[in-house]
């Protein structure tokens, strides 16, 4: 084996129907389901805003190079989101304008790139997904070597190939496909909450805060009144504008 230089040509896939499940979740929702900790660094972003939703097909490549990105388009399947790996370099761009359409027309359902890509302007107009970390119009080497479908390091989350990716204009989250139904059942329940949430502010004029309240008394945080300096009470005693007796 070639170290550092290897493509593997099988993984293991979830079924379009699973992912499809999430195509109405928000990201953040799906990052809330993960006790906070599915999403990419906040600079990964969405080029163009068009939703991602696809099976992880991974790319690790040297800083500017990309030669097996190409590979990884013209051999990746309908539904694989390419997912780059080129350690987060911005002066040289990995791929542009004709890489993703050339990837749109294979029914590939987005780039995530952690480096930089060029025709930011003509990308951010199709509706093909496309995250990345930077634009530079400095174009790529195609040298080599790089691996194709090992774990990968986008913005600090490790993806794996057969992963799940969702992305929106919020940012980008991945998950294993075996967490897929879990996550999606939490996603749910929390969607549901926020709504409720939403109902109450735009009804009532109201946001239930009590979980605020409690936990500033279990906290036993004190409040200086500013009309009365220097007088300290033990906050939720006397506090507590919501009307919960706090």
């Amino acid at each position: 084996m070639n170290i550092g230089y290897v493509i593997n040509e099988e993984i293991k896939r979830p079924s379009p129907k699973l992912i499809s499940k999430f195509a109405s979740v928000p990201v953040p929702n799906i990052g809330d389901s993960m006790n906070r900790t599915a999403a990419t660094s906040g600079d990964v972003f969405s080029v163009n805003g068009a939703r991602l939703m696809g099976c992880a097909y991974t790319v690790r490549v040297p800083a500017g190079d990309n030669l097996l990105f190409y590979y990884a388009i013209d051999q990746a399947k309908e539904g694989d989101v390419i997912v780059v790996d080129g350690g987060g370099f911005e002066n040289r761009a990995l791929c542009g304008e004709i890489m993703a359409s050339y990837a749109e027309k294979r029914k590939l359902a987005g780039f995530v790139v952690y480096g930089a890509i060029r025709d930011r302007v003509e990308i951010s107009q199709m509706s093909f997904p496309v995250f990345a970390r930077s634009s530079c119009p400095n174009g790529p080497y195609k040298n080599g070597p790089g691996e194709i479908n090992v774990p990968v390091n986008i913005g600090g989350r490790i993806i794996n190939p057969g992963d799940i990716l969702i992305g929106d204009g919020n940012g980008l989250v991945s998950f294993a496909q075996e967490d897929a139904e879990e996550i999606y059942q939490k996603a749910c329940a929390i969607m549901e909450k926020e709504a409720g949430m939403m109902r109450d502010i735009k009804e009532k004029g109201r946001l239930d805060l009590k979980w605020m309240y409690d936990k500033l008394r279990s906290d036993h945080c004190s409040i200086i009144s500013g009309q009365d300096k220097g007088n300290e009470k033990n906050y939720g005693i006397e506090k507590g504008g919501t009307g919960y007796g706090l």
